[in-house]
């Protein structure tokens, strides 16, 4: 094998990444230190839910780090939508907090690891290829697939929803929307103001959201979704709100 086809394998060998992640400062960090490691090639970058999107898959990364509070729809939603669509993406998720509820909801919906921001540039890099690999890594350990599903099927025990719930829907795209207005400080009239629907439709959401979330008020809810970094909380308060 001539010196060009050498070079053409080892660019073939390495592991495709993009990063998702709405700060331009921390993106050229971690592309700055991924590219510093030789089997590792950057092949997209988005800023939002709705460009990793569209750049993603035809880019093909074979590991996304994705952050969960992004503009628009959150990285958690992001990484189910492409999941759903190209199940041979693996995913590692990055964020400014992190708790053992929040690593379980993300790996439930399709992670293959989660840390903090703050994470060792050499632990991120061993994580991008162990989860390559089809490895998960949890809590510092690296698991296989079953070593993984009985962590979650543990996990279920104290924070619930069995990942072998066939009958389990996470919230819908309209229910994120109402559940960020509720945020926004809307009652169930402005809500349905805003959305151009009646105020029964809007009960009839709030009350589906609650039931899923096994939460009893609106209050508990927005609560819930800004704690998981679900919706972003509102910069400032629409102007075309009602007075209600």
């Amino acid at each position: 094998m001539d010196e060009g086809a050498n070079r053409q394998s080892e660019r073939s060998a390495a592991i495709r990444v993009a990063i998702v992640d709405d700060h331009p400062f921390f993106r050229q960090g971690v592309r700055d230190v991924l590219t510093s490691h030789g089997g590792i090639e950057i092949v997209a970058e988005a800023e939002d839910g709705d460009s990793a999107l569209t750049v993603l898959p035809p880019a093909a990364p074979d590991v996304v780090l994705m952050d969960v509070n992004l503009p628009g729809m959150n990285g958690l939603r992001v990484m189910r939508t492409l999941k759903s669509k190209h199940p041979e993406m693996r995913f590692i998720i990055l964020t400014a907090y992190d708790d053992e509820e929040q690593i379980y909801h993300a790996i439930r919906r399709g992670a293959s690891a989660y840390f903090a921001k703050d994470v060792a540039p050499e632990v991120l890099i061993r994580t991008i290829e162990a989860v390559a690999r089809g490895f998960y890594v949890i809590a510092g350990r690296q698991m296989t697939d079953q070593q993984a599903e009985r962590w979650l099927l543990e996990k279920y025990r104290r924070y619930g929803v069995s990942p072998e719930d066939a009958t389990f829907s996470p919230l819908t795209p309209r229910e994120m929307e109402i559940l960020e207005l509720i945020i926004e400080g809307l009652s169930n009239r402005g809500i349905a103001y805003r959305l151009g629907i009646s105020q029964q439709t809007v009960k009839n959401h709030v009350t589906s959201i609650l039931a899923k979330l096994h939460l009893s008020d609106r209050t508990q809810a927005a609560i819930y979704a800004l704690r998981h970094g679900w919706v972003r909380f509102p910069e400032r308060t629409r102007p075309d709100r009602p007075e209600l």
